[in-house]
């Protein structure tokens, strides 16, 4: 019963205070470098060197234990039959030292078994096949420097062509047990090494030793001279299969490319979207040719690269590449798959997002229609507002959409995604300051109404009528059929003259002035200025035509004729017209027009009216010549 008690308490203690400071890091190990992850191989090489250094300070203290077993023993033969209490000590100092030992085997085989789960060694290879692994730091060599120098000196051994299996020996020594080619060391088996592979050094040098053998024996078998004749041949052979898969390759498009010809004219006519030939049936034929040509290179680049590995795999040294060279296929096909799948989810949300906005513009769109057409009435909305208002509803929305349809795009929240976004706001913020001028012009000249397209209006020092009316711009036709564009933001600063404003309804009215002479009554240049104005066609007799004396000058009298006119777009035709009529009414009154700067003599010049329009006995009038007399002297 004593003793029972005393191994649960020595077990207790021990695990509560641990043997050795190695058994109290496993779980900060599990915690810092996590199952499956990539470790790097510094960190890797020290945590494996610092394990073998931890076993040997562990191994000396089984040696100070096992020579304290000794003592004890020492001790026990030498006490008397009576000394029973001190027997009973020494007895239970024996089972505590023999318990430590076994929990501190059981925690390292633990503690080995936690760190092959993390690290997976480091291998030993020969060519391509990898020949076993080693953890264990051996003097000042660490694992990784042991692997590559056990690998150096098989690859030697196995380019040996003398190579014989029976000079690998195993030589013991006190403190390893060695693999010997000859006299040279191939590789070293201590405590340390029989520990990770749980086995005895014997055990693990005589399973080396076999591995080796086994290896170089495949390794020479695979590279013997009927080895590479038959890799050669196999070789060539899959050379000659891939030729003749190319040739049909050419030979079945060949065929295809004649079939698609003889459609010339028949079910290739080219193509038409309504009235406008995209492509004629060369093109046509053309562009499937170059598609055609363009599949089948990509079918027979496909066949040769998936060739090669089977080439490359043939031999035995360049095996790895045959490896490389698929994984430089599949991994990317493999990680866009997988990309694909996981964005599905996105996918889905923007197709909706974008159905769900693309039938919110329609339903916006048809009501603009039903402004437009006058079925919808709002108050104080007019019907040319209706297109613009829908326009900058329609990018306000689409540029919500867009906002809201952003983060579910592929790479959205990478860092060159953003760097892009914030170099393209920048560019469009600076680049764009004389645009966005304008476009906020545009959008208020559309809502003061100033104009529309059609209107006779006269914009700084250009008349014209309005053929466009943009955010940006507005264009004006002239009379000489000049295409005058102005910027809206131009459009705001100047003043504006609309002709065609009021003119369907309370008609224009369009005025000429013209000078004539005192000696001529008011009333009948009233009276021939209405009727030249009545006898133009595009002047409307309801309301009437009126006269305006404007002025009343040294040499002649102002008289300004007024009338009004539906069509403010032919102003220039009504007017050319009405100067007609005036000389022609004029004419036939004889009354002369004087100019501004006009001023006759009535005596012995002939009148300015036209020859057709003087009487037949018409005289030009001669200089009066008067005497003087007295008083005129005087």
């Amino acid at each position: 019963m004593n003793r029972i008690i005393i191994i649960a308490i020595s077990i207790f203690s021990v695990i509560l205070s641990g043997i050795h400071p190695l058994y109290g890091q496993s779980d900060s190990i599990k915690k810092r470098v996590p199952v499956n992850k990539k470790v790097p191989d510094s960190e890797k090489n020290q945590i494996l060197s610092r394990h073998s250094d931890e076993y040997w300070a562990i191994k000396e203290e089984q040696m100070g234990d096992s020579i304290r077993l000794l003592q004890l023993k020492y001790e026990l033969l030498k006490l008397g039959a009576n000394d029973d209490k001190k027997k009973q000590s020494i007895d239970t100092e024996r089972y505590q030292i023999r318990i430590k030992d076994s929990i501190r085997k059981v925690l390292q085989r633990l503690k080995v078994d936690s760190l092959k789960t993390i690290f997976p060694g480091y291998p030993v290879i020969l060519s391509d096949d990898t020949l076993f692994y080693i953890y264990a730091k051996m003097g000042s060599y660490s694992p990784e420097e042991r692997a590559n120098a056990v690998s150096e000196r098989i690859s030697k051994l196995a380019d040996d062509y003398y190579f014989k299996e029976d000079s690998l020996t195993v030589a013991v020594s006190e403190l390893s047990n060695d693999i010997n080619y000859k006299d040279e060391t191939i590789t070293s088996i201590a405590e340390p090494d029989a520990v990770w592979m749980n086995s005895t050094k014997e055990q693990l040098a005589e399973n080396y030793r076999t591995r080796i053998i086994l290896g170089i024996g495949k390794y020479q078998k695979l590279n013997s001279w009927p080895a590479l004749i038959r890799d050669f041949a196999m070789a060539v052979l899959v050379l000659t299969v891939l030729i003749l898969i190319i040739f049909l390759i050419n030979k079945i498009f060949k065929r295809i490319k004649n079939r698609i010809e003889k459609q010339r004219g028949g079910a290739l006519r080219g193509i038409k979207i309504r009235n406008y030939e995209f492509l004629d049936t060369n093109r046509q034929l053309s562009l499937i040719f170059s598609l055609a040509k363009l599949v089948k290179w990509i079918i027979i680049l496909t066949v040769i690269y998936l060739t090669l590995p089977v080439i490359l795999g043939i031999f035995q040294w360049t095996g790895g590449l045959a490896a490389k060279l698929i994984s430089y296929f599949l991994n990317p096909v493999k990680h866009i798959l997988i990309s694909v799948w996981y964005y599905l989810p996105n996918f889905f949300t923007i197709i909706v997002l974008i159905i769900f906005f693309r039938y919110l513009l329609r339903i916006l769109h048809y009501f603009k229609n039903e402004i437009e057409r006058g079925a919808l009435k709002i108050p104080g909305f007019y019907v040319d507002w209706a297109n613009p208002t829908f326009q900058i509803i329609r990018v306000l929305i689409l540029a919500f959409a867009l906002i809201i349809i952003f983060p579910y795009l592929p790479g959205s929240d990478s860092q060159i995604f953003k760097g892009v976004s914030v170099f393209l706001g920048v560019i469009f913020t600076f680049g764009s300051a004389g645009a966005l001028g304008n476009i906020v012009a545009g959008l208020v000249l559309t809502y003061m109404r100033a104009y529309k397209i059609g209107d006779r209006v006269k914009i700084g020092e250009a008349t014209g009528d309005v053929v466009e009316k943009s955010l940006l711009v507005t264009r004006i036709k002239t009379i000489k059929n000049e295409i005058v564009s102005i910027p809206n933001s131009t459009v705001m600063n100047s003043h504006t003259t609309n002709f065609s404003a009021e003119a369907e309804e309370h008609g224009l009215i369009i005025h000429t002035t013209v000078t004539i002479g005192y000696e001529n009554p008011w009333r009948k240049i009233h009276d021939l200025l209405i009727k030249a104005a009545l006898a133009t066609d595009l002047i409307d007799k309801d309301p009437a035509p009126f006269v305006i004396q404007t002025s009343l000058d040294d040499f002649y009298v102002s008289y300004q004729i007024n009338a009004y006119t539906r069509d403010a777009n032919k102003q220039h035709i009504t007017y050319s017209v009405l100067h007609e009529n005036i000389q022609d009414m004029f004419n036939e009154a004889g009354v002369e027009i004087m100019s501004a700067h006009y001023k006759y003599i009535r005596d012995g010049n002939q009148s300015t009216v036209p020859p057709d329009h003087l009487p037949d006995d018409y005289v030009t009038p001669a200089f009066r010549v008067k005497p003087l007399t007295k008083e005129d002297n005087s």
